[in-house]
């Protein structure tokens, strides 16, 4: 018999990740926003509690646009905090356990160093504020509840910064890239591979357990933007040019939306309570792009 997820969420980088990696023994059954409306709490309550088999839920889906949030915040906290909401009320009628999947911006970047689950929060914008909402929710509805945070996700898929640089580079020779934000760079299939392999633990796991509330799930090791770009065209160009990179302050790409210069998220409790530490963030980056290699080598 297998177990059986309720996923919200289908076209992200996380969702998309978890989808195609579903191992033997794991169903996962992803709600598209077409078929579920994050905006309508009542819905998504309706949708948990109209499923008649679930074993775990799974919150892989959120308003993503950082900027634009600024403008339409009566969305952003719809979708981010009053959905989870909803759906922690579900499964705790249900007695179904959920995890929500977060973001380190619920962090100022104040601290000097990473910043552990239970150090003081305090985002800088409305998609932060929004997101940290959706923690409170969670928890203080859902007894069996997880809230995992991520950071600086990379995959295959959509839009993010790997694939942003390789796409600058094809007509900029020269790229300016921050300098001076810093956080981990994590791979959206490894954390969707750690939550695969642990969800029928999860599942099992009674109220009070300590695999329950915030954990952050990131690959080893820091970067900047700068370190990072510079990784992406070691591995992906090996053999041509780079562009050059001319490091800039964050500053220089005025934004609606304020960004927290430090946002290093500390993995020492995944490692203590589950004992599954992700790799280092540069192998995980070079499995990706190898991933990517065939394909610009075919759109070359």
């Amino acid at each position: 018999m297998s177990l059986k997820i309720l996923q919200f969420g289908t076209s992200g980088q996380l969702a998309r990740e978890l989808l195609s990696r579903q191992p033997a023994g794991v169903s996962v059954k992803a709600l598209s926003r077409a078929e579920v409306d994050l905006a309508d709490a009542a819905a998504v309550g309706r949708a948990i509690t109209a499923e008649r088999d679930v074993d775990l839920v799974l919150n892989a889906a959120a308003y993503t646009a950082v900027d634009k949030a600024e403008s339409e915040p009566d969305l952003a906290y719809a979708v981010n905090a009053r959905a989870p909401e909803a759906m922690a009320r579900a499964c705790a009628t249900r007695d179904v356990p959920l995890v929500h999947v977060s973001t380190d911006m619920v962090f100022s970047g104040a601290k000097p160093g990473a910043y552990v689950e239970d150090d003081p929060v305090g985002p800088l914008h409305v998609y932060g504020a929004s997101k940290l909402a959706g923690e409170e929710a969670v928890l203080a509805y859902a007894p069996r509840s997880s809230v995992m945070r991520v950071s600086w996700l990379f995959s295959p898929y959509g839009a993010n910064f790997l694939h942003l640089m390789l796409r600058l580079a094809e007509s900029q020779p020269v790229l300016k890239v921050v300098d001076d934000q810093r956080a981990r760079p994590t791979s959206a299939g490894d954390v969707a591979a750690f939550i695969l392999g642990q969800a029928e633990r999860l599942a099992r796991a009674p109220v009070g357990a300590e695999d329950w509330g915030r954990l952050h799930v990131v690959n080893q090791g820091a970067a900047t933007r700068v370190e990072m770009a510079g990784e992406i065209f070691a591995l992906a160009w090996p053999d041509r040019p780079a562009p050059a990179i001319e490091p800039v302050p964050t500053s220089a790409f005025p934004a609606a939306a304020r960004r927290a210069l430090n946002t290093e998220l500390d993995g020492g409790r995944l490692e203590r309570v589950f004992g599954a530490p992700l790799r280092p963030w540069r192998a995980a980056l070079a499995e990706v792009i190898a991933e990517l290699r065939p394909q610009s080598r075919a759109v070359a």
